[in-house]
């Protein structure tokens, strides 16, 4: 018997409005896909395919590496 997981303990289950909602938050504040699976007891690929049919993109949005600022001095 497969034993039941995080990130897959919702397999097979609809997503809620809520956790529609929550994915749509972690992806805005560039969550790692990985991590939005684990929080939402989903696998990653269940995470690409529900930002998809949602239309959330999953792509870092342009920001400077290692939290640097753009204003550094050289």
């Amino acid at each position: 018997m497969a034993r039941s997981t995080k990130s897959n303990r919702n397999a097979g289950k609809r997503w809620t409005s809520t956790e529609e909602a929550t994915l749509q938050k972690l992806a805005s504040k560039n969550t790692p896909t990985r991590v939005i699976g684990l929080k939402l007891g989903r696998t990653e690929d269940a995470v690409y395919s529900k930002a998809s049919a949602l239309g959330v993109s999953l792509k870092p949005v342009n920001q400077s590496p290692y939290g640097r600022s753009g204003s550094g001095s050289r």
